[in-house]
């Protein structure tokens, strides 16, 4: 926020520098009066200036990287004045000046570069030159194959799977399962795991859900994993669960 300085019509207010300085003030040509030097700045702020009011005053010291400013608001005020207002520059060395300005050239030319690859990214989103990239395309591309859906009723959380396909790429492998939420309450999962028979687990479990299942409705979701090449060989159990503890487990679940 830009400091406040009390002026008022009729009233001398002066600025006093610790260095040379040059001064810029909004509206200079309404002032009453204006006194200039090198290390200060008197004036008699403009006589038709209303209460409230505010001007801008502006100092600035130094040229080039050097350069610095301090700007302050002339708050016009119908019966008091600040007399004296003192300024004091910042005093780093020239070398730290430069080596505050180098390290944000870096800053900016980091950030340049990560915004370079945030749209290359977008760029390659849901296309081979994006799976291929990442390492995740393999010469036999992505597999996929069909998960056994059980004939049967929901199960206790009102959740039953339609339809499932898993898939597995180079460096993951992920299972799509279309939920039927058959339930009175609304379901969006909340965590997944992926588990072989004597509980070894999957790390690195994502999910993604488009939205919220409505009563009656069937929406997809996908749970993706690492995994490394042929693992796991044998059938895991895929959990989905929502914040309420709703649970939806699909068992003997097989990769490509």
């Amino acid at each position: 926020m830009m400091p406040e300085v009390c002026v008022s019509p009729g009233l001398l207010t002066g600025f006093f520098f610790d260095a040379p300085a040059v001064v810029e003030v909004q509206d200079e040509a309404r002032f009453a009066q204006v006194l200039r030097g090198p290390r200060g700045f008197t004036f008699m702020p403009p006589p038709d200036m209303t209460s409230g009011e505010r001007l801008r005053l502006t100092v600035h010291w130094g040229e080039g990287l050097l350069r610095q400013s301090a700007s302050f608001s002339l708050v016009a005020h119908p019966r008091q004045a600040t007399r004296q207002v003192e300024v004091f520059r910042d005093q780093r060395s020239r070398e730290s000046v430069l080596q505050e300005a180098a390290q944000e050239r870096e800053k900016n030319d980091q950030l340049r570069a990560e915004n370079r690859q945030l749209r290359a990214g977008l760029e390659w989103a849901g296309k081979l030159q994006g799976l291929n990239a990442s390492g995740a395309l393999g010469e036999d591309g992505i597999k996929a194959t069909p998960i056994a859906v059980r004939a049967g009723q929901p199960g206790d959380g009102a959740l039953l799977m339609t339809r499932g396909i898993s898939y597995r790429s180079e460096k993951t492998v992920a299972v799509a399962a279309w939920v039927m939420n058959a339930g009175t309450d609304s379901w969006l999962v909340a965590g997944a795991s992926l588990a072989t028979a004597t509980g070894e687990k999957l790390e690195g479990v994502t999910i993604a859900q488009p939205e919220a299942i409505s009563p009656g409705q069937t929406w997809r979701v996908f749970v993706e994993a690492d995994a490394g090449t042929g693992a796991p060989s044998e059938e895991v159990t895929l959990r989905l669960w929502d914040a309420a503890g709703r649970t939806l487990s699909i068992p003997k679940v097989t990769f490509p």
